[in-house]
């Protein structure tokens, strides 16, 4: 006699359950498998003791303490840091843009139209 596929799918359903039986620990009914094993910390085990939190009131702390001396000495760690990747290029910029500035300014005054014309 073969299997029928809701025959085999019974099997695996309980073969299942009897695997996964010691980890379903908890008493929550559950429409697929029958038992809940819950959410994190509800997996039917006692519950922990002895753990204290301590936390601070967000209105009890000032949010801007050492603002303005962290940026004064945090803007400096970081321009040190960094100058060389953007100082070169921006002295660069800027004489090439001056340059051309003079330039152009020559080559639209009287004596630049002469010296271009003498070329042409």
């Amino acid at each position: 006699m073969r299997a029928t596929p809701a025959l085999r799918l019974q099997a695996t359903r309980a073969l299942r359950l009897q695997a996964t039986k010691p980890l379903r620990g908890g008493q929550h009914p559950d429409p697929k498998n029958g038992v809940y094993m819950g959410w994190w910390g509800d997996f039917g085990s006692q519950p922990q003791k002895g753990i204290v939190t301590y936390t601070l009131s967000p209105n009890r702390y000032d949010p801007l303490a050492g603002i303005v001396k962290n940026a004064v000495f945090n803007t400096y760690r970081r321009t040190k840091h960094q100058i060389l990747y953007w100082l070169p290029p921006l002295v660069l910029a800027y004489f090439l843009m001056d340059w051309a500035v003079e330039q152009n300014d020559y080559l639209n005054s009287k004596p630049g139209r002469a010296a271009t014309a003498a070329e042409e």
